[in-house]
């Protein structure tokens, strides 16, 4: 006799009031382990010169940044996992996926809904022009009946919105549980499989920003994307995280319109148009997103403070690299903070984790120190505890960015030196001598 959790399928030989892996109450249930032997058929293998599906053919859906993120476009039979926080658009892009043209040409795309009505689902696609005639909606939280259509191989797409609404009655548990999900999931993937007819399966995320349910299920899948937002600008990025068919260095650019979400190929006068290279405290640092270089400003303001602890506040950066910053600046360069406030931000909202922002902070932060400002400068690199400079990747790309857009000064790890104090004295900051005097303001 053995007892198994209908949530997370935990085995015990004892009954107990709760499942000790996943701590639900009352979820233990009755069953017997069959001992019975099965007669397997031999293993088939495949030579792997020979291994090529000719079902796995790209079709590209007809939205640029779309295609561009998946590699080329939707592998036939693929099931692929979009994932976003409540109302950054996950709804709206699938519709208008739905009605793209490379779509359109291929056959109905069926969008099933668990948590709207069809009549919500319509009004919102009249709404952003994607009420086309290729694009057929469902209400169903019934997962069994979701695959029989994608087994049918009737459509050319499946959108399922989301995946922990569904539910089969084969297995026990509440819509959106461990076991649900990952069985609704399994199943979904297979009949794509077996219908050729690529799957979108969208899906919640916790307040810590990861996927919902079991982590397996993101296993599971051929392609993990997710889409976020910027907090001021309006912009959506388009991220994968995981990409059989292709690479995962790419970001796809979106704006959030009435009419929907908008394609920014060249976001770079959404987020730089108000930049006066002329002000002090500012330096344009080319950013990677995936494999795009993404132009963004940063801004840093120092004011004298009579608190005792004087203010520190960081938009779009780590803190502790940008205390680590103001560490090596006082250390190094001889610039106090103990006595000013420090603000520093990215324009746009934008959020930047990359080491390659050091050098442009570190700059900014002292021309506003020192109140001179670095007229059109644009930098990136990393700044190490010792003062030292390290070279960043893509830097070749970064470069070929800024004189795309005019910047004429850049100051590099590569290109200036191998210290901060070297790059201090680039931009006019210190007198390049022995002993590296601060330029008086």
């Amino acid at each position: 006799m053995s007892y198994e959790c209908s949530e997370c399928s935990y085995r015990t030989s004892k009954w107990l009031g709760f499942c000790p892996q996943c701590k639900q109450h009352g979820s233990l249930r009755n069953g017997t382990l069959s001992s019975a032997k099965r007669t397997l058929d031999p293993l088939a293998a495949t030579g792997i010169a020979a291994a090529v599906d000719d079902e796995s053919r790209r079709g590209r859906v007809g939205i640029g940044e779309v295609d561009h993120v998946l590699g080329g476009g939707l592998v036939a039979g693929s099931a692929v996992l979009l994932g976003g926080e409540p109302g950054v658009g996950k709804s709206t892009l699938l519709l208008q996926l739905a009605a793209a043209p490379g779509l359109r040409e291929g056959g109905t795309v069926l969008v099933v809904t668990g948590e709207e009505s069809v009549g919500q689902v319509g009004l919102r696609a009249r709404r952003i022009g994607a009420a086309g005639p290729n694009v057929a909606v469902a209400a169903s939280r019934m997962a069994d009946v979701v695959v029989e259509s994608v087994r049918s191989g009737d459509h050319s797409l499946v959108v399922v919105d989301s995946i922990q609404t569904m539910v089969t009655d084969d297995v026990d548990g509440a819509a959106g549980g461990v076991t649900q999900v990952r069985e609704c999931t399994a199943r979904l993937i297979a009949a794509a499989r077996a219908g050729a007819t690529p799957v979108i399966l969208v899906g919640h995320v916790t307040k810590d920003g990861g996927l919902a349910g079991p982590k397996v299920i993101e296993h599971m899948v051929d392609v993990v994307l997710h889409l976020d937002s910027s907090d001021f600008q309006g912009l959506r990025f388009l991220r994968c995280l995981k990409n059989r068919f292709g690479s995962t260095d790419r970001v796809g650019i979106f704006e959030m319109t009435e009419r929907g979400l908008v394609e920014v190929p060249d976001p770079i006068g959404c987020l730089v148009a108000g930049w006066d290279g002329r002000a002090e405290g500012t330096v344009l640092f080319p950013s990677v997103q995936g494999r795009r270089p993404l132009l963004v400003e940063v801004q840093a303001l120092v004011t004298p403070s009579k608190a005792p602890q004087p203010r520190r506040s960081f938009k779009g950066l780590e803190s502790a690299r940008v205390h680590q910053i103001l560490a090596v600046l006082e250390k190094h360069a001889n610039l106090s903070f103990s006595d000013q406030e420090v603000y520093v931000s990215l324009a746009g909202g934008i959020k930047v984790a990359e080491p390659a922002s050091d050098l442009p902070v570190a700059l900014a932060l002292a021309s506003s120190r020192l109140g001179r400002p670095i007229a059109g400068v644009a930098a990136w690199g990393e700044v190490g505890l010792t003062g030292e400079l390290r070279s960043v990747g893509r830097a070749a790309a970064r470069e070929e960015e800024v004189k795309r857009l005019g910047v004429d000064i850049v100051v590099s790890p590569e290109s200036n030196g191998a210290t901060l104090l070297s790059a201090l004295a680039h931009v006019g900051l210190f007198k390049p001598n022995n002993r590296m005097e601060l330029v008086p303001s």
